[in-house]
């Protein structure tokens, strides 16, 4: 009989993330449309554990040019698959039921989502990375052609507030 390889229990992953931050954020003022034009702001987030550890709880706060922005964002880990499931809500367009899923993997989080933008249906990739003792790097991209190339839209710096 052949014993599989057990998963690595993944519910300590976001481990790094739970406390303050300062957020500096990069944002692509138009996405999927050739643009090289950034919109650069600063933000603030604080995250903390939920049921036991199975999941965390993130609220943030974004100094935009178009006005202070709120959000959330819950995590939920899943014991049985070692995936996450990410879920986002926001003060503009309330809170989007579809979950980015995904893992870490050697110190890099990557989750994927489909998604609807600008009345098309494209995929959405997450990257956790450069994962220090008090920052790290977020990015966000975009694919229309099911994952061959992808735009990367919003890139976030966090920086441990004491």
């Amino acid at each position: 009989m052949i014993e599989q390889a057990s998963k690595q229990d993944g519910r300590t992953d976001f481990d790094f993330f739970m406390g303050t931050w300062k957020v500096h954020n990069r944002r692509l003022r138009e996405r999927l449309k050739g643009s090289t034009s950034w919109e650069e702001f600063e933000g603030k987030t604080v995250a903390r554990k939920i049921l036991g550890g199975l999941g965390n709880f993130e609220e943030f706060t974004m100094e935009r040019e178009s006005g202070a922005g709120e959000g959330i964002t819950l995590r939920i880990f899943n014991p049985e698959s070692g995936q996450w499931s990410v879920y986002l809500g926001n003060n503009v367009s309330g809170f989007d039921p579809q979950p980015a899923i995904g893992e870490f993997r050697d110190g890099r989080g990557e989750f994927y989502s489909q998604e609807f933008f600008a009345g098309k249906s494209i995929f959405c990739r997450v990257i956790w990375s450069a994962i220090a003792q008090g920052s790290w790097q977020w990015e966000q991209a975009f694919s229309t052609d099911g994952g061959k190339t992808w735009e990367t839209n919003w890139i976030s710096t966090f920086e441990r507030l004491a």
